[in-house]
């Protein structure tokens, strides 16, 4: 049973409404994602006041000690307003990489599991106008482009931000009126871990000081850009054909209809990067049939003909080489590398935190960095099999040898050789170990 109907046990104050506030459509049956904090708590008790049929969802990342009060108060605030509510907590460790994405992925999975499960129409959040107007300053000091100026939508699929023409400080005012005091996440006011409340806190109000009105004239600017990139969309969403382009198409469109049609057509988290998307542009319009290009999340861009330019696909895991070690005291055989010899030698692939001292080089060196130095396409880099000696890199094959693992010259080495696997192209004009001639 949902909030419709259910008298809430706080007074409703003539006049102090929500201005901006988007409504809902008569009869819509709403998931409300409650943090307890501000806007997520003005959102719920304004649902609740317009008559929505409305089921509130709280999700605890468990990223602090004490958040489970934060589940209490949100309970404690549902038993007021009459409203039913469903809990969920983490119990699983979040993946590596950035805290915020990986917490935000949680939390929109449990959320659309409970949408399911409720038979709700829409997740509402409380994102307001300021969370626009910051979230545009930050991507503008990021170097992003239109749809990072334009912010967050306020209607994507099942998802809806009935707050997002309300500022804050008619949120704060609708709740002082209340006397409904909510939850104040102290992280929110750490300036010196956090971008945005860097934006919130110190940058938008010195902005704001010395011209007065910015946040009204960036938020319009938002809005315009949210127009402009609509359009883009549009635009893009009509070259894409049951999950493919067609070049001929992909040719007379513009650039920047192009690269959002990529986009589409990849359709992941984290989004791709603009080199990225030049790279698919690239071979979209120019490559030969049958041309390819790694993506993120094990996916693949295809060329397959002149009338099929792009195909995503999920990539398979190329067959590992072979090593082919024997001894030797020196040679000058193409293709392979002489290590000391004794070590327990291994082959792989590029993995996060690899470096070597390059033979001839001094001091040590993210393997990136060799890569880009040798001018390895990115997209190919992946695939390049590496040869460990003991748990080191030793030899990036045609490009480099670890100085420590390199042996003697004129000494007892190791000859090593691969064999097998998938064929690389890596073609450089010298080596920087002699016995080791480029492959």
């Amino acid at each position: 049973m949902g909030g419709a109907g259910v008298a809430p046990t706080f007074d409703l104050v003539q006049g102090t409404e929500l201005p901006g506030a988007a409504p809902l459509a008569p009869g819509v049956r709403a998931l409300a994602a409650v943090s307890g904090g501000p806007d997520s708590t003005a959102l719920l008790v304004w649902l609740v006041e317009s008559g929505v049929d409305v089921t509130a969802a709280h999700f605890d990342h468990a990223l602090r000690p004490d958040s489970a009060r934060d589940a209490e108060h949100v309970a404690w605030l549902c038993a007021r307003l009459g409203v039913p509510l469903i809990q969920g907590r983490r119990a699983r460790e979040l993946p590596r990489g950035s805290l915020q994405a990986a917490a935000r992925a949680l939390r929109y999975e449990f959320l659309e599991r409970v949408r399911c499960e409720t038979g709700c129409d829409v997740v509402c959040f409380g994102h307001t106008a300021d969370d626009v107007v910051e979230g545009a300053v930050m991507h503008l000091l990021r170097g992003s482009a239109l749809a990072g100026l334009r912010g967050m939508p306020q209607r994507r699929g099942h998802y809806f931000r009935p707050l997002l023409h309300v500022w804050r400080a008619d949120v704060e005012t609708y709740l002082r009126v209340r006397a409904i005091e909510p939850l104040r996440d102290p992280s929110n006011a750490d300036a010196s871990h956090s971008a945005r409340a860097r934006a919130r806190h110190v940058l938008l109000p010195r902005l704001e000081r010395d011209r007065p009105g910015l946040s009204l004239r960036l938020r319009a600017a938002a809005e315009t850009a949210a127009r402009l990139q609509g359009q883009l969309e549009a635009g893009a969403l009509r070259l894409i054909h049951d999950g493919v382009a067609f070049r001929g198409e992909l040719r007379a469109a513009p650039r920047a209809v192009r690269l959002e049609a990529y986009r589409q057509l990849y359709g992941r988290l984290p989004a791709l990067t603009r080199r990225q998307l030049e790279a698919m542009d690239a071979l979209a319009l120019a490559g030969t049939t049958g041309s390819g290009l790694d993506l993120p999340g094990r996916l693949r861009l295809r060329v397959k003909t002149d009338r099929v330019s792009v195909d995503v696909a999920v990539v398979t895991e190329p067959e590992p080489p072979r090593l082919a070690v024997r001894a030797c005291k020196g040679c000058a055989e193409p293709g392979a590398a002489h290590l000391r010899p004794g070590m327990e030698l291994t082959v792989g692939y590029r993995r996060p935190g690899l470096r070597m001292r390059p033979l001839g080089a001094p001091g040590s060196r993210k393997l990136q960095d060799v890569l880009t130095d040798a001018k390895v396409p990115r997209h190919l880099r992946d695939r390049l099999p590496l040869v460990f000696a003991d748990g080191r890199l030793a030899w990036v094959p045609g490009i480099a040898v670890d100085g420590d693992c390199a042996a003697l010259w004129g000494g007892a080495a190791a000859h090593v050789t691969i064999e097998g696997g998938p064929e690389f192209p890596v073609v450089l004009s010298g080596s920087l170990q002699p016995r080791s001639p480029v492959i």
